[in-house]
């Protein structure tokens, strides 16, 4: 909210977890997107970080499927001008829906037109919706439009729909829904460096979050800040056999690839699921387990 001026003022403003930005994401952006080209002014997604959900339930929240930076780069991408991230905190979240729409909407972006979804609701105990909202518009001076649920095979594209079928393995129906093969993308940083000690060097990215939509071994494709891309393994989970108690982590082993990718950002698809993670009784059970992965991957690349 600090950082926005006068000049920010005046535009077609959209709000919403928009995690995934997915198809009916999209269908919502490409509204605010036609809207603000017809009003001559910029579009706004208001996205909240961490999520509501996640503020709330903590570990228990549902996994989310992108960072804050992968989601302004798919909102960028999509079409829209402006994220406006507000951190979602105890003050926040204690807002009426009358405060939240007068110091955030009203005095804050100076809002000529609101889209959101069906379903969206805010203020303290989710006390607002669409209907305070138009009311709230003819106070104020602004528009304001819902927008119908967007489906696909007779089901409503959402961002659980999305996770369940990440959870199955289903990467070609997620991808349906996501518009889009799902990726996570970060920095390479550095780890244990365990996988060197075996003879596997991984390129480890630390995925900020409780719980990751993934779990378990697969094989991936990875692409370079560069463009290029190579086929691997990747691990996603918490490495049960090293005994650590961490937020889960994704191990990427690169096939035929010898250099260093410290600090780069590397972007990771999912293709398909070896096998679930588990703790193994020694390195060395793990090690060969290892091997047999990635022989797996080489085998599935081959067609």
């Amino acid at each position: 909210m600090h950082n926005l001026r006068p000049i920010h003022h005046g535009s077609v403003v959209t709000i919403g977890s928009f995690d995934g930005v997915h198809l009916g994401h999209q269908a919502i952006i490409r509204q605010v997107t036609a809207k603000a080209a017809e009003l001559e002014v910029p579009s706004v997604a208001v996205v909240f970080e961490p999520q509501p959900h996640e503020f709330f339930s903590g570990e228990q929240a549902p996994a989310r499927l992108m960072r804050l930076r992968e989601k302004a780069l798919a909102l960028y991408e999509a079409g829209i001008d402006r994220v406006c991230c507000l951190q979602f905190n105890q003050t926040l979240r204690s807002l009426s829906a009358e405060q939240f729409v007068q110091q955030i909407l009203v005095d804050g972006l100076g809002v000529k037109y609101l889209i959101v979804g069906d379903d969206f609701r805010f203020g303290m105990d989710r006390s607002g919706g669409y209907g305070y909202l138009s009311k709230a518009g003819k106070t104020y001076g602004f528009e304001v439009c819902d927008t119908d649920t967007f489906e696909v095979d007779g089901e409503r594209v959402s961002s659980t729909r999305i996770r369940r079928e990440l959870e199955q393995g289903n990467f070609d129906k997620a991808a349906e829904l996501l518009g889009k093969p799902y990726t996570i993308s970060g920095h390479v940083g550095y780890g244990q460096q365990l996988g060197r000690t075996l003879g596997v060097p991984t390129a480890n990215v630390h995925l900020h979050r409780y719980r990751s939509p993934l779990q378990g071994v697969f094989a991936v494709r990875a692409t370079l800040p560069d463009g290029s891309t190579y086929n691997g393994a990747a691990n996603v989970g918490v490495r049960p056999t090293i005994g650590e108690k961490i937020k889960p982590i994704l191990e990427v082993h690169l096939l035929d690839f010898k250099g260093s990718l410290y600090g780069e950002i590397m972007t990771v698809e999912f293709l398909h699921k070896l096998r679930e993670e588990q703790k193994f009784d020694s390195l060395d059970l793990l090690k060969a387990q290892i091997y047999r992965d990635i022989d797996e991957a080489k085998a599935f690349f081959a067609g």
